[in-house]
């Protein structure tokens, strides 16, 4: 026997779908046919899908893996680059340090300083280094006072002598008064200078820079 679609088609029009008592044959074949393919695909979505989070969860943590694995390749691809960078650092780290004098050349610096002035023709008004020095974790530094008098070419030349000595020394603070009646300009300047900490020096501010970190006891003063 033909399906006969206009007479289904028909049917379908004079159904009234709130009342499934009255409903043809065509509509209740349909209406069957749709639970039982719904019944198996619900039940799949139902029992697969925790796995199917599993599933995306691990797409995700795979290409977070990619991305970590491509990473590390990368590092170990420029691991000698790393390391010739890194004694090139540790180079220039030791060059600096032999411009900073360690305690006990200190006294020589200041020496140095007072005979560059001196070898100018400038006389020393006031030649003063701190009582205190003021520390750091890895190095300290020394403000010393000083007050010189001389022609302007000589003031000039001093500055220069002291910004070209192999140890770091920094004149701050400058300041240049009007010549007096001999013609001779007064200038005032603290030169810094720093040395580098012993191993005992630097064990004692790392030790009070973690005391100052630690949080006061309950009660304590």
């Amino acid at each position: 026997m033909a399906f006969n679609f206009k007479q289904l088609a028909e049917e379908f029009q004079r159904t009234n779908w709130k009342d499934p008592g009255t409903w043809h044959a065509g509509p209740k074949t349909l209406v069957l046919l749709a639970i039982l393919a719904g019944i198996p695909l619900g039940g799949y979505f139902a029992i697969n899908q925790g796995q199917l989070e599993e599933l995306e969860q691990g797409q995700q943590k795979e290409v977070k893996l990619k991305d970590e694995y491509v990473n590390k390749k990368k590092q170990a691809i420029n691991l000698d680059l790393h390391r010739q960078q890194l004694r090139e650092i540790d180079t220039q780290f030791g060059a600096l340090l032999k411009q900073l004098p360690n305690k006990s050349q200190m006294d020589a610096l200041l020496v140095d300083i007072n005979q560059a002035g001196l070898g100018r023709g400038l006389q020393f008004e006031l030649f003063k280094p701190a009582t205190t020095e003021n520390f750091t974790e890895f190095y300290a530094e020394l403000p010393v006072s000083i007050k010189v008098s001389g022609n302007y070419h000589d003031l000039g030349a001093f500055a220069s002598d002291v910004a070209k000595m192999p140890r770091i020394v920094l004149l701050t603070d400058l300041k240049v008064d009007p010549p007096n009646k001999e013609g001779l300009l007064s200038m005032e300047a603290v030169a810094k200078t720093y040395r580098y900490l012993d191993e005992e020096e630097i064990a004692k501010q790392r030790k009070s820079a973690k005391d100052k970190k630690a949080p006061a006891k309950p009660g304590g003063k």
